[in-house]
């Protein structure tokens, strides 16, 4: 479990490292599930009680990791300050050449309640048609404005609810659709209006998987933070 800050409960940089933490296993739960990755670029790792498969492929671990790393950085920033639409979202992909933003210093999402979804999108290499679409909605307490404030909640319960929705992610392989196409991934961050965007993300659309049934999977919460997940995938015509 992701450092606390406190024995006696979770303090804001606490819940966004435990945050943080989950989407890098989640992530990685996704890709191999689905086979984005070959089977064989996987490694176990123990986490939440559970046996996971993370990436040992050097570019995806260093996007992953640094991914993570902007997700829950806490260091203090001044904001651009440029007129953007309430929420934006932005898009990060994986080994791919796209244009730079300038750089800025790195965003602290988590910390200053500044994200709101992360999605991953998979889709056809050939056709760049999107298959599915994982979307985690965060909600976040602006109330709790620093480590000042500690919340009361048992890191053991906040694991025993994160391991529910890994859970039911490797679960998904029993209804979701075969890929019977190669097919990519990208990121996508949604934020508040005015927060710092570092090199190498870019404005998106939403990126809709068109004619899509919905599943609603599991959430957990810190008490400051709290996932909410679902996925959508293509129907198939029968």
């Amino acid at each position: 479990m992701a450092a606390l800050a406190t024995k006696e409960g979770i303090t804001l940089k606490g819940s966004a490292d435990i945050v943080s933490e989950f989407f890098y296993f989640g992530i990685n739960s996704i890709l191999y599930q689905r086979g984005i990755y070959p089977a064989e670029t996987f490694t176990r790792a123990q986490k939440y009680g559970l046996t996971l498969l993370i990436s040992t492929d050097p570019d995806l671990k260093n996007y992953l990791n640094t991914v993570v790393e902007q997700l829950k950085g806490v260091e203090p920033h001044i904001h651009d300050c440029n007129r953007r639409p309430h929420v934006t979202a932005y898009r990060r992909s994986c080994g791919q050449n796209r244009k730079k933003r300038q750089p800025t210093r790195e965003p602290d999402w988590l910390y200053k309640c500044q994200v709101q979804k992360l999605v991953v999108v998979i889709s056809s290499i050939d056709n760049s048609e999107i298959l599915e679409r994982w979307q985690f909605d965060i909600e976040c307490d602006k109330a709790v404005k620093d480590d000042s404030i500690v919340r009361d909640k048992s890191p053991k319960v906040i694991q025993e609810e994160i391991r529910s929705v890994i859970r039911q992610i490797t679960a998904t392989v029993t209804f979701l659709p075969l890929l019977e196409t190669a097919c990519a991934f990208d990121l996508l961050i949604y934020t508040d209006k005015d927060s710092e965007v570092p090199v190498k993300w870019e404005e998106s659309g939403p990126q809709f998987v068109s004619n899509s049934e919905e599943v609603r999977l599991r959430s957990f919460t810190t008490t400051i933070h709290k996932v909410n997940s679902m996925v959508a995938y293509k129907k198939i015509d029968c």
